[in-house]
């Protein structure tokens, strides 16, 4: 293949990160509408309810954003009052942040909209569709697993909690 027969339209990792943004910027309109939140407050909020009180460290870690983005929205995130900060157990340096009763109030408007939005794309293609796509999707984790050069999946990503979806009879 030459530079003149290459095409970013039909580039792999280009069209999977359009359909990526698609789909959170998708979803932001749902919590920026109700509750003013943009992706990075979002992501933040939903990996504090799922793993309770944890450093910026641990959320950067496992959320996929920027240190600096995950610090802005914690910071914004306390401000409403949606997160609230503490200093770390065993380590005095590090600050644990965690849920306050507004933001779990805030996840339990947003959360449905949420799964709404993703049954949504779901009914698109047929449950054995969708479960060939994830086999596609974790076959492709898989061989990054195995390259040295790629970013390691977190421990999150690992979780056997991801949904089965059921193939279709």
């Amino acid at each position: 293949m030459t530079p003149d027969d290459f095409h970013l339209s039909s580039f792999l990792p280009y069209r999977l990160a359009v359909l990526s943004e698609r789909v959170s910027r998708r979803l932001s309109v749902e919590y920026g509408r109700t509750h003013g939140l943009a992706v990075a407050e979002w992501r933040v909020l939903v990996h504090l309810l799922r793993c309770g009180a944890v450093s910026v460290r641990d959320i950067h870690n496992c959320v996929n954003l920027e240190k600096p983005r995950v610090s802005r929205a914690v910071s914004r995130l306390e401000t409403e009052g949606l997160v609230q900060k503490a200093q770390g157990a065993g380590d005095g340096r590090l600050v644990a942040i965690s849920l306050t009763e507004a933001g779990r109030s805030a996840l339990a408007d947003i959360i449905p909209a949420a799964t709404r939005i993703e049954a949504y794309l779901q009914s698109a293609v047929s449950s054995e569709d969708l479960n060939t796509f994830f086999n596609v999707m974790e076959r492709m984790h898989a061989v990054l697993d195995e390259d040295p050069e790629a970013k390691p999946r977190t421990a999150m990503d690992l979780a056997p909690d991801a949904k089965a979806i059921p193939a279709s009879t």
